[in-house]
Formats: C-alpha cells, structure tokens, sequence
C-alpha cells in the first residue's frame, strides 16, 4: 500500500467529530506526486481512521468524502467514547499538536511526470490517517471544533459589545 502524507487543518469536537482536507488537487506532495480528482470514483465509505498508518491504531472512522474542486475533503468521526487511545489523539488534534492527514491507497492507474512523480488517474484508498507530519503540503485537518474555542469568541464578543456600548 502506497502513502500520501499530507499537510492539513483538522478540527475534532469533543463528540469527536472531525473534517479535513485530504488531498489538495493541483499541487503535488512531497515526492512529486497528483492525484485527479477522478480517482476518487467509487470510494467506498466508511473507511478506517488511523493514527499515523498504523493498522493497529485505529481511532474512529471517515463516514463522508466529497471531491470539491479544492481536493478531497473527509468528515468522520474519533471514537472517543469507545476508545481511549481516541480520546488520546483527540487532545493533540486541539492543541495542534497533530494537523495533517495521509490517504493509504493502492494506485490502479498512474502515468510518470517530467520531472519526476506521477499523475494518479485511478487508485483504491483503503485508510486515512492523521498524523504530525503529512506528505503533501495542502493536507490539514480543517474542523474541530472545540467548546473552548466557541467560550472564547463568545468572551470576545461580549468584550467588544461591552466596549461599544461604552463610546
């Protein structure tokens, strides 16, 4: 199986919801290689949500894909209910420790790039994971949410109402 690592926004609420960018189409990663957006055809949900491609460490899965003209954007979900190790990789989502996310897939059809890399026309992704360091620079988790994040831009608002009303 091959790995995509990518560079993404990630946000996870503490229900463990979480979205993010998976492959940004149009740029390639770091070894030089793009994926069409074709090549998404006939995913097959959910698919495993991984830490860190480790097959071994499964933290939640990926329930929605949509290939938007910007790449392949994923919603899903951190068990972290139902695992500790979840709740785990939950924390280091908030604190930005860990912001990218890497597609595993097995390439079906691919053509070489001038210059090195290939163009990926057909492949079968099996796992996305999150991890620190993704391969392509367009990757990042891009939602979690998190209740202290929403506190405060509530504080802030209720600051910046409060200093209005004072002029």
């Amino acid at each position: 199986m091959e790995r995509a690592f990518i560079e993404t926004k990630i946000l996870a609420d503490d229900a463990g919801a979480i979205s993010g960018l998976a492959w940004k189409f149009g740029v390639p990663d770091r070894v030089g290689d793009m994926i069409e957006p074709g090549a998404f055809k006939g995913l097959a949900l959910p698919i495993p949500m991984l830490f860190g491609h480790d097959f071994n460490d499964p933290v939640g899965a990926w329930e929605r894909a949509e290939v938007k003209t910007d790449g392949l954007h994923l919603t899903g979900r951190l068990l972290v209910e139902e695992v500790a190790r979840a709740r785990e990789v939950r924390a280091l989502v908030k604190s930005g420790a860990v912001r990218g996310l890497s597609i595993g897939f097995v390439t079906r059809k691919a053509t070489a790039r001038a210059g090195g890399g290939r163009t990926i026309r057909a492949l079968d992704l099996f796992e996305a994971s999150l991890v620190t360091i993704p391969m392509h620079p367009g990757a990042r988790v891009t939602g979690a949410k998190s209740a202290a994040g929403a506190l405060a831009l509530a504080e802030t608002l209720r600051r910046a109402t409060a200093a209005l009303k004072g002029s």
